[in-house]
């Protein structure tokens, strides 16, 4: 390869001593343009002059200038070397392409999934004692996943300020601080410790410790889950409010001055005491009702809608401060889809009731089949349910379906959660169009503060 000639030396191996030397940078031919933008003599600087290097040193140095960790002087001295050597030009070719291959730019987030792949590995390895119940489990990694935002987030963030959306008839949306949220979620999630017979939100946990051979309850001697429930109700331990939101202001009245990284311990100890509390208990839990005040859902049912409830304001919390936040797993969000699914004939059926459906009706007996709509939910986590139009009651099935519906599973569930309206969302459809329109929102119609 050939080139101009150089200040001191002609090539890598020219030089008045005999020593190879590198080249300085090339002087550029003077055109019409550059002749302008000549600054004036006076500001003229001395070029700065580079260290000799010889051949076999610049060679060296390749390996450290494609991983670009070579000094301001070096990079530029073997970059004017590879000008005018092939033999070091294809081989700094090589090295750059190598580095390629060394690693991948990666978030330095973890992945979200990355607990329930570690969990579930060493549980492979060896099963838990004491398991989690199924039906626990996604509030069990909700809870985690929201702990691990907050703590990232740090105590500067207790006061900024949160949208929370849902739907009334019409979308509505109230702004909150992080502290209210965790505070609503912890008061929320009290209705649960009330029927477990836990102590209530502003009690006192360690008041009644867990005693040795009651599975760590501590709720009286001999007795099942359920005695000891009624046991903590029948001591007036629960003067709160039933209703979520009449059940969240008196939280929020009786916390208010308490600092943020208190209000995420409160509620962060609750969520730990109710997965451990149906851990210990077993098959105990199962026939246990959590009441809301205006309804009741089974527990299994309830600890599915708080996880439901965790991930979406923890996603609203994330959304207000600009951070990162991945839907559930698709075995956890699967779950949650299927507990709205199973929700929404009753809901169907309550807006039918108070007049505010347009498909008519047809009145079926209860165990009989009745019109059907196919909702197909896609997405990791999705799946399809039959949904009975005519009476909860009623039985779905593919013969009498008269509308099929499809939509994202992430989608859906921002539908159900009051996020997105009715109208607004992306569905396929095909078929009766006021049936659709009438399940559509009767999946809004879930939501609430």
């Amino acid at each position: 390869m050939s080139g101009p000639a150089f200040h001191n030396g002609d090539g890598p191996h020219g030089g008045d001593d005999g020593e190879p030397r590198v080249p300085y940078q090339r002087e550029q031919p003077e055109t019409r343009e550059t002749a302008h933008r000549q600054p004036p003599a006076e500001s003229h600087q001395p070029m700065p002059q580079l260290p000799h290097y010889d051949h076999r040193t610049l060679k060296s140095l390749l390996g450290a200038w494609a991983l670009s960790v070579c000094s301001q002087d070096e990079a530029l001295a073997v970059e004017v070397h590879l000008t005018d050597c092939a033999t070091c030009a294809d081989e700094a070719l090589r090295l750059r392409d190598a580095v390629g291959l060394l690693h991948q730019e990666d978030s330095l987030d973890l992945d979200p999934l990355l607990r329930a792949r570690v969990l579930e590995g060493c549980l492979g390895r060896r099963p838990a004692r004491i398991p989690v119940p199924e039906w626990a489990g996604p509030f069990d990694a909700e809870a985690a996943r929201l702990d691990a935002l907050l703590r990232d987030l740090g105590d500067g963030y207790w006061k900024a300020p949160v949208e929370l959306k849902w739907h009334d008839g019409e979308q509505r949306s109230t702004e909150f601080t992080v502290a209210q949220v965790i505070g609503h979620l912890t008061a929320v999630d009290s209705l649960i410790a009330r029927s477990l017979g836990l102590p209530p939100d502003g009690g006192d946990p360690s008041a009644d410790p867990p005693r040795s051979g009651l599975g760590g309850l501590g709720l009286g001697i001999g007795m099942g889950i359920a005695s000891r429930a009624r046991l903590r109700n029948a001591r007036n331990m629960g003067d709160f409010p039933l209703t979520p939101v009449e059940r969240t202001a008196a939280h929020w009245a009786t916390h208010s001055m308490l600092p943020g990284a208190t209000v995420r311990s409160l509620w962060r100890e609750q969520s730990h005491s109710l997965v451990r509390t149906v851990s210990f208990a077993g098959g105990g839990a199962g026939g246990l009702d959590v009441d809301y005040g205006s309804f009741a859902l089974p527990l299994e049912d309830a600890f599915l809608d708080r996880a439901f409830e965790c991930w979406i304001h923890a996603s609203d919390i994330a959304e207000a401060v600009d951070y990162p936040y991945d839907p559930p797993a698709p075995r956890n969000l699967n779950r949650i889809i299927d507990l709205a699914a199973r929700l929404l004939p009753e809901a169907l059926a309550d807006r039918r009731r108070a007049g505010l459906t347009t498909s008519p009706t047809h009145l079926v007996t209860a165990g009989t089949p009745g019109r059907s709509l196919l909702l197909e939910v896609e997405g990791k986590g999705g799946g399809q349910w039959y949904l009975p139009l005519d009476s909860p009651g009623a039985v779905a099935s593919p013969e009498e379906m008269v509308a099929h519906v499809a939509m994202d599973c992430v989608e859906f569930c921002q539908l159900a959660a009051g996020h997105i309206e009715p109208e607004r969302i992306a569905v396929g459809q095909i078929g009766d169009r006021d049936v659709i329109r009438d399940v559509l929102f009767a999946t809004a119609s879930l939501s609430r503060l």
